[in-house]
């Protein structure tokens, strides 16, 4: 276990999130109270900013999410992947949930609240923007925030490392096919150039050069150089994400004003896919007989999303003024309160899932 993640582990539960990440939720909120307002205030600055854009690429975006992506895949240890063996069914679980059902059962739900429970209530020129933007929320497993979710439940720490690992390895392979088939499916047209375009930027680059810097600060500085550079930049990545809200909001407050509703409506599919997925996910590790620490992070795993990703690639793909950039925005109101509620699940539901494992010897 690396000095990081031990120290990570020994910190009481009440401080291993930092203030940005425990009041993630206000922050966010507020972002959007001023990027609505600054979008009405100013909208010929926001409207110059939406056409900052190259190959359909808005620049002042992509500069933001390279800086809230690249700081969270350098918590990520490749060499973890050496080590599935050890719980071999709890990865099974976790990625059969990220990549067999999550992405599946969002587009089920996208399709069924969007188009008939909330049809009438929403534009009907936006239905496919925000079925959109929701499977692109679900369709990339989350990648760093878990590790704090893992440590709020005492999850096994080598387990989470060694599946975010492999999931992200997956992802680079395997997102833009899924994308692009669930957006089939639901018959919205798919820009592939972008689609892949997006894939490169905001997957397949910040990878490589997250593995090639955090190689680097191994050899030249260690474990403690490695977290030192942690601990700078994780402002930097939240505070990036948040001034990505604003923008988003700037270009968005219009619509946002005339029906406020909107976000509520798009919040409802998200709570659900979240606790359907964690549910299945924690009952799954139980039914195959994995210890509770890794169970808690697997549903956990199981049940988040790599919204800064999504918000990307809805960024790219459909543009800064879309229904499907506003839908993924939602995916990061609600994540940090319902992930919370989560954890509290799995912690307090723990004598009931080790009173339901086989017993040994």
């Amino acid at each position: 276990m690396s000095s990081t993640l031990q120290a990570a582990e020994d910190a009481p539960l009440s401080s291993r999130m930092g203030r940005f990440e425990r009041y993630l939720t206000l922050w966010v909120a507020l972002c959007m109270g001023a990027g609505t307002l600054l979008g009405h205030l100013f909208p010929a600055g926001f409207a110059r900013l939406g056409g900052a854009e190259v190959a359909q690429v808005n620049l002042p975006v992509a500069v933001l999410i390279w800086l809230m992506i690249i700081p969270m895949l350098l918590k990520i240890d490749f060499g973890a992947m050496r080590r599935v063996g050890r719980h071999w069914k709890g990865i099974g679980v976790t990625v059969f949930i990220n990549w067999a059902v999550k992405p599946f059962s969002m587009a089920l739900l996208a399709w069924l609240f969007v188009r008939h429970v909330f049809g009438d209530a929403l534009p009907v020129a936006l239905h496919d923007d925000y079925i959109a933007g929701l499977i692109l929320l679900a369709a990339a497993p989350c990648t760093a925030m878990v590790f704090v979710w893992s440590h709020l439940c005492d999850g096994e720490p080598q387990f989470t490392l060694s599946q975010v690992a492999i999931n992200d390895l997956i992802m680079v392979f395997a997102f833009a096919p899924i994308v692009g088939l669930l957006l089939g499916i639901a018959s919205i047209s798919v820009p592939w150039s972008t689609l892949l375009l997006s894939v490169g930027l905001y997957i397949v680059v910040p990878v490589a050069v997250a593995a090639l810097l955090r190689a680097f600060v191994l050899r030249r500085h260690g474990e403690a150089g490695l977290a030192a550079l942690l601990r700078r930049l994780g402002p930097v990545s939240l505070s990036a994400l948040l001034a990505t809200l604003v923008l988003l909001f700037g270009f968005q407050g219009r619509q946002i004003v005339e029906q406020p509703l909107i976000i509520a409506m798009l919040a409802v599919p998200i709570l659900i896919q979240v606790y359907f997925n964690a549910g299945l996910a924690y009952w799954l590790n139980r039914r195959v007989g994995e210890a509770h620490c890794v169970a808690g992070p697997s549903a956990l795993i199981g049940a988040s999303n790599f919204f800064e990703l999504a918000v990307a690639t809805a960024v790219a793909v459909f543009g800064v003024r879309s229904g499907a950039a506003l839908a993924t925005v939602v995916g990061v109101l609600v994540e940090v309160p319902v992930m919370l509620s989560v954890v509290r699940i799995v912690n307090r539901s723990r004598g009931w899932y080790e009173r339901g494992l086989p017993r040994t010897g």
